[in-house]
């Protein structure tokens, strides 16, 4: 078989000096502090989903994101689930809070006291090393997730 379901998403690491933006997810597969983003809409372009999902999350419009690589693992029916990784240094708008969850600006010196979705110190090193743009989960012969940063 030469193709397989995907599901595609994206995330945004939203940067003003010395920190950066987090979202305190509320949701039960997927909780803590992580970075804000969303699903690609059938037929969006990859980058507006982005614009789109963080100005619905985050309240603010993201100028000139950038892609910084992909992350990706397989989902548990066979498909895989992609995730477009963005940085981003420019926005406008007033930040607030969504459903999804609380919003804020966090301090980079912070991040280890928080409690955070478990790869997202990994996530950021890897979207800010210009010589990375592969965060992925593989599945070993003993049915273990195995991450590669490439």
């Amino acid at each position: 078989m030469k193709t397989e379901p995907c599901e595609l998403t994206n995330l945004c690491l939203l940067r003003d000096g010395t920190r950066i933006l987090l979202q305190n997810r509320t949701a039960r597969d997927w909780r803590g502090w992580a970075l804000p983003g969303g699903h690609v809409e059938p037929g969006e372009a990859v980058v507006d989903s982005c614009v789109r999902e963080m100005e619905e999350e985050t309240g603010l419009r993201v100028l000139d994101p950038r892609l910084a690589g992909v992350k990706q693992f397989p989902g548990g029916d066979g498909s895989r689930y992609l995730v477009f990784l963005f940085v981003a240094d420019r926005f406008e708008g007033t930040l607030r809070s969504s459903p999804e969850g609380e919003m804020r600006w966090i301090e980079r010196k912070e991040l280890s006291s928080l409690a955070a979705v478990k790869d997202l110190p990994e996530l950021i090193e890897m979207m800010e090393d210009p010589g990375k743009s592969e965060f992925r989960y593989v599945v070993d012969a003993c049915g273990k997730w195995q991450k590669e940063i490439l």
